[in-house]
């Protein structure tokens, strides 16, 4: 399967029906065997490019390309990305970066050190392109790549060969672009912050109004309300809650011409943010079609300085050998923050219980895996001598959750305990905002 390319920072509001957004990008990257690894493009399938406005040049556009590779045991220099413009022929003319050597048709590009996925990967190669002198909307062009590096387990990696490529398309319309938004950090509960929302028309044609789509994580509230504008609480029950935001702006929008808001974008953080999202997406009305919507979505985010105390409790449970008991474990979020993995839809945090000496699991709580003493794999459901529950993705500042097993006493052993605890839902990272470790533990105690 190709993967896909990085760009801009998962949406919030297109996550509604599937796990949504994390503040930070991070994308999960599996683990790797130390004797395996893979070389990868990183290319967009498809590149729109717009013609002139009234007859004048054409607009030159970036097309950012990379290479990076999977196992971070591996150290990979050297790479040499192939790109192959042949079938651009009167469609589409390319300006090489320096860090590209061409060639006729062709150009080879050097990476010096390959990156693997992560937080700071970025593309290393950026093209100049734009439309041919003469050429038609809706004319087609393609590009292809090939490229190799020096590392990995057998010296050389190859990318995989007739994998990737770009289709560039010639195209007119409008083309909204909304400008990036600087993360705002180290801010406080309670605080107001400004977004600077920045909407500007940068197609060969006129938007004959637009839709504005914002979507606010649950620690966001809007101080200032549009009268364009209708907002509306959704999530909660599955998804974590969050404000949808929809505004319908009448004004034309000319190539080259720009938007401000009736008044500025202001955002309250509450007081129990913490790791909050403003996502904001636009598309022309009137039935067009945007030239590229490549930048018609940005995320504002918000790392708030504030704490929440994850704790579990065990219990005490007793009786005589054969006997079911029932022992109710809790999970307990004392706030005053909230926690969302909001792009990863990873657990915010995994339950574990060590089932005590003596004692057999006969029922086991919806969520619950079993897992054998190590973590690995348990053939059964019940019977496992660990049991590790996911919780949602997201957990409020009050969420209490409880987990209760069914326990068979098989032997009486006075004072026996299992270990009851909280664990990060991907990763060894610990808790960093969690204020009061020492409740991140307790016991199932049996006799």
């Amino acid at each position: 399967m190709r993967p896909v390319s990085v760009g801009r920072t998962a949406r919030l509001g297109a996550c509604v029906t599937a796990a949504a957004g994390l503040l930070a990008l991070t994308p999960a990257v599996p683990a790797f065997a130390d004797e395996t690894d893979q070389l990868w493009v990183d290319a967009p399938s498809e590149l729109s490019l717009p013609l002139g406005v009234d007859g004048g040049p054409p607009q030159t556009r970036s097309l950012d390309l990379g290479l990076y590779h999977d196992n971070d045991n591996f150290t990979v220099t050297d790479g040499r990305l192939t790109v192959d413009i042949s079938g651009l022929t009167g469609v589409a003319e390319v300006t090489w970066p320096d860090n590209c050597a061409p060639s006729g048709t062709t150009a080879v590009c050097s990476v010096p050190e390959v990156p693997t996925i992560g937080a700071d990967y970025d593309e290393q190669i950026h093209l100049a392109v734009r439309a041919a002198d003469g050429v038609a909307a809706g004319a087609q062009g393609r590009i292809t790549y090939e490229a190799t590096a020096v590392g990995g387990p057998d010296g050389t990696l190859t990318a995989p060969r007739e994998s990737f490529d770009t289709t560039v398309t010639i195209a007119a319309g409008p083309d909204l672009a909304l400008a990036d938004v600087a993360p705002v950090k180290g801010a406080k509960p309670g605080t107001t912050e400004t977004v600077p929302l920045a909407l500007t028309n940068k197609g060969n044609g006129a938007a004959n109004g637009f839709t504005l789509k914002m979507f606010a994580s649950y620690g966001l509230e809007f101080p200032t309300k549009y009268d364009e504008c209708s907002y509306t609480g959704i999530g909660g029950t599955d998804e974590a809650p969050m404000t949808q935001v929809t505004c319908a702006f009448d004004e034309v929008l000319e190539p080259g011409d720009s938007f401000a808001l009736p008044a500025p974008l202001r955002v309250v953080l509450a007081g129990h943010a913490m790791g909050e999202r403003l996502d904001l997406s636009v598309e022309p009305g009137g039935g067009a079609t945007d030239i590229s919507d490549d930048d018609n979505y940005v995320v504002a985010g918000f790392a708030v300085d504030n704490t929440a105390d994850f704790a579990v409790t065990g219990a005490a449970v007793s009786g005589a050998a054969g006997t079911t008991v029932t022992a109710p474990l809790t999970f307990k979020n004392n706030g005053p923050g909230w926690l969302g993995n909001l792009g990863s839809g990873e657990a915010v945090a995994v339950v574990r219980l060590i089932v005590p000496q003596g004692t057999t699991v006969t029922g086991v709580p919806s969520g619950c895996e079993p897992r054998t003493l190590g973590g690995g794999y348990y053939p059964r459901r019940t019977g496992a001598p660990r049991y590790d529950c996911d919780l949602p993705y997201w957990v409020l500042e009050n969420t209490q959750r409880p987990y209760a097993f069914t326990l068979r006493i098989d032997t009486v052993l006075p004072g026996t305990t299992g270990a009851v605890s909280i664990h990060p839902g991907w990763g060894n990272s610990g808790f960093p905002f969690d204020p009061d470790i020492t409740n991140n533990t307790s016991v199932l105690a049996v006799n």
